[in-house]
């Protein structure tokens, strides 16, 4: 999310050779296929499993839906946003696809019953939260100002109270 016009590095930007957030999902998903191979899921572990690949695919989708209705990119590594969306999931998480993303991630491991497969979920989870999300919200507060200063000081970044957001 960010700037109309991108300029590399400059105001919160993503660098140059930046990779984009599903690229890594799907790295960290084939590093849980490695350490978790050996593991077999169980009928609880994939009922457990599919129940939160829903949940987070609703999140992913209905957040996905709300940049439409918006006319803004979905795509981060553009930072090319046009609305501040506070909508939808975004009344929940700042974040609504990247806890999708670790949502699915950390369901292979509940359906692999791998503790281990949890280390790649939880590096993708903090590789957002350290390089991906503080560039994107840079840009937003220096696109959007006050009103991303309400916004965050309402919405948790990923989960945790949940609390109406008020404008």
């Amino acid at each position: 999310m960010g700037r109309k016009n991108d300029q590399s590095n400059a105001g919160g930007a993503l660098p140059k050779g930046h990779v984009p957030p599903p690229v890594l999902a799907a790295v960290a998903f084939g590093a849980q296929r490695l350490v978790s191979r050996r593991k077999s899921s169980t009928k609880t572990s994939r009922l457990s499993g599919a129940l939160l690949v829903v949940g987070s695919g609703v999140l992913m989708g209905s957040a996905v839906i709300q940049f439409r209705r918006s006319h803004t990119t979905v795509n981060p590594k553009t930072l090319d946003t046009t609305a501040l969306v506070v909508t939808g999931p975004y009344k929940l998480t700042r974040n609504p696809m990247y806890v999708g993303m670790t949502g699915l991630l950390v369901a292979h491991a509940l359906t692999r019953r791998s503790w281990l497969a949890l280390v790649p979920a939880g590096l993708f989870a903090v590789t957002m939260n350290q390089i991906q999300i503080p560039a994107e919200e840079a840009v937003l507060q220096q696109r959007f100002g006050a009103s991303f200063e309400r916004y965050r000081g309402n919405v948790p970044r990923w989960l945790g109270k949940l609390q109406n957001v008020r404008y």
